[in-house]
């Protein structure tokens, strides 16, 4: 009996990876879809209109609100990538360099939030603000640090993957040829560094727009809702099409981000001249 070739193109895992791709996106179109519609509803169509980004009361532009909520997501994830990826760049090279018994210890101190289930670091970290750092009220303060905890192992992990594939010889190199250890840090690791510190950016942008638990555990009211703070109080209520519109306008961001993520990691593999994709590049810093 002839054996099948195991390294022959694969028929059926395209047609699942399609059927999961369509099944995934179709939900999206349809709400976006919805944020045109001219009647209230959010499941029945009515009709083509922008009255919901435009010209309602309650529409996008015209709700203090929703433009709030857009604000607060905004400035919550920009000062989360201000603070935490110089902050992780450094940790991931510290910890890439420490050697001794304790430095496996902090290794798996620092990949805790990752498999730290979302809801239990939120109210953890609601638990320690309320009791222990009185000092940081509730408000956009306690969630910039919530996002920073809970993102820098993001950047950590993205970082030391790329400093393990660049590996010592570079700086070995740079040392030999007479240049000083931060001369070697600035001058040769960091610009090898920079499309993992790149797509650290564009991961922690995304996450920190996208959460909704530590956001909503650490909010203080309606002047510190997020957009999925406002989407998930409104959407059981009399919401409108308004909230599809402000969930596109969100959703146009993020892959706006995330193109101009795999725009500049494909520019910077074409200029090394190197194999692959920006794609897997970003997918395998996201691992």
């Amino acid at each position: 009996m002839s054996r099948a070739d195991p390294w022959a193109k694969p028929r059926v895992l395209p047609l699942i990876t399609w059927l999961y791709v369509v099944w995934s996106i179709v939900p999206v179109l349809i709400a976006i879809a919805f944020s045109f519609n001219s009647g209230r509803s959010r499941s029945t169509w009515q009709g083509f209109s922008v009255r919901w980004w435009w010209t309602d009361a309650g529409s996008v532009a015209k709700d203090d609100s929703l433009q709030l909520a857009v604000r607060n997501s905004l400035l919550l994830g920009l000062v989360t990538i201000v603070i935490v990826v110089p902050l992780g760049v450094l940790l991931a090279i510290g910890l890439a360099r420490w050697r001794s018994r304790l430095s496996h210890g902090a290794n798996l101190i620092s990949l805790i939030p990752l498999v730290t289930p979302e809801i239990v670091m939120g109210a953890a970290l609601f638990i320690v603000f309320k009791e222990l750092y009185t000092g940081v009220p509730l408000g956009r303060g306690a969630q910039i640090l919530g996002h920073v905890t809970f993102t820098l192992s993001f950047v950590v992990v993205i970082v030391r993957g790329r400093l393990v594939a660049i590996g010592p010889v570079y700086e070995e190199a740079a040392r030999d040829l007479g240049a000083k250890a931060h001369q070697a840090l600035r001058l040769v690791i960091l610009p090898l560094l920079w499309p993992a510190i790149f797509a650290s950016v564009v991961i922690v942008f995304a996450t920190s727009l996208d959460d909704f638990v530590i956001a909503s555990f650490l909010s203080s009211g309606a002047g510190t809702e997020t957009v999925p703070i406002r989407i998930y109080s409104s959407a059981r209520g009399g919401a409108t099409p308004a909230l599809n519109a402000v969930a596109t306008v969100m959703l146009i961001i993020t892959m706006g981000v995330i193109g101009l993520g795999f725009l500049v990691l494909s520019r910077a593999r074409k200029r090394r001249g190197g194999e692959g994709d920006a794609v897997g590049d970003l997918a395998g810093f996201s691992l």
